[in-house]
């Protein structure tokens, strides 16, 4: 199927007025429709990173998106003792390189800064992990900006853990315990599985 450049508008325009001199994180400062996310940025201690370091291309929240996360959890989130559990989300949101819309709309995904990837679907608008592109092409001093209208979440679960609540690796759990790779399987990493069904190897 060929793939459409879908152009994406939106009542975001002091974003590209003055997007173009600034960093990232001023960027989004500037625009006042992200303070949730440049309160975790600097919780994070990601701030200098993502003012100096780059490019990135960044899939920025609105302060609705965190809204959206169930009561609590950004409160949570924010904590000194989360520190490390908020850099992997925050990066999750996070690709190398300066990736403008017409190239991501070719992509089926990325991998992101925090290691993990990212999927991208071009199916009734651009989605990030079932996040709506919502605008895009921010232009920033080092990277751009993609605007989405949910947080998006990294796994947390190793591939073993992943693969027993999927309920259809049965006998390949089976044949991994027996190989002795269960340990390196749940800790080590990162790795891409080709898993075969239980079907698969029936």
């Amino acid at each position: 199927m060929t793939k459409q450049i879908v152009t994406i508008t939106l009542a975001l325009g002091t974003l590209t007025a003055t997007a173009h001199s600034a960093d990232i994180v001023d960027t989004a400062v500037q625009n006042g429709s992200f303070r949730t996310l440049i309160t975790a940025v600097q919780a994070a201690g990601l701030v200098e990173t993502l003012k100096v370091v780059g490019p990135f291309t960044v899939f920025a929240p609105t302060d609705e998106a965190f809204a959206k996360l169930p009561s609590g959890t950004v409160e949570n989130l924010l904590k000194p003792e989360n520190k490390d559990q908020l850099v992997a989300i925050l990066t999750y949101h996070v690709i190398p390189g300066r990736v403008p819309a017409n190239q991501v709309v070719t992509m089926s995904g990325a991998t992101t800064v925090n290691g993990q990837r990212i999927d991208i679907s071009t199916e009734e608008g651009v989605h990030v992990d079932g996040a709506k592109v919502i605008a895009t092409d921010v232009d920033c001093s080092n990277g751009i900006i993609h605007v989405i209208d949910s947080v998006i979440l990294p796994a947390t679960d190793a591939i073993p853990t992943v693969a027993v609540n999927a309920g259809q690796f049965t006998t390949l759990l089976a044949a991994v315990e027996a190989a002795g790779l269960a340990e390196i399987l749940g800790t080590e990493g990162p790795f891409t599985v080709f898993a075969p069904t239980d079907e698969a190897f029936a």
